[in-house]
């Protein structure tokens, strides 16, 4: 694991802390922080973000993100040793409602695509295969 993970590590998990814990605006929604894209030279951090909710819940929370940077990154130059504190942007990430869409798509296709058992093959009943103990053997062992 390179230096450039491990930092981008730390500052997903220092930054949710810190949205969870510290942050008290009325603005902020369910959010996750799911993951941190650092440049090469460490300067510029792009933190991505989901929220569960409506699009309204989506602008508020980016906007109490916003004005809240410059507190989180003092939080974070207290926290973690690093010659520069990176700039901070958020970005929203919506993979996991295009997740969820996929999955809702590919369940309705799967319902559409269905075929319904036969009546013959409904009124069959399964049998079910018994598992028996295996045999012992009847012969005595050899003595030595």
């Amino acid at each position: 694991m390179s230096r450039r993970d491990r930092v981008s590590e730390t500052l997903r998990r220092e930054i949710g802390n810190i949205i969870q814990h510290e942050l008290k605006d009325p603005r902020l929604g369910f959010i996750t922080v799911t993951r941190v894209e650092l440049t090469q030279d460490l300067r510029y951090a792009k933190v991505f973000f989901s929220v569960l909710g409506k699009e309204e819940e989506h602008k508020k929370t980016k906007e109490a993100l916003d004005s809240a940077l410059g507190f989180m990154r003092r939080l974070i130059a207290q926290r973690i040793r690093l010659r520069l504190v990176p700039e901070i942007s958020f970005k929203e990430d919506r993979s996991a409602e295009y997740s969820i869409r996929i999955q809702e798509a590919l369940d309705e296709i799967k319902e559409l695509t269905e075929v319904p058992p036969s009546p013959k093959e409904a009124g069959r009943k399964k049998r079910k295969v018994a598992r028996s103990e295996p045999k012992k053997s009847s012969r005595k062992p050899k003595k030595k």
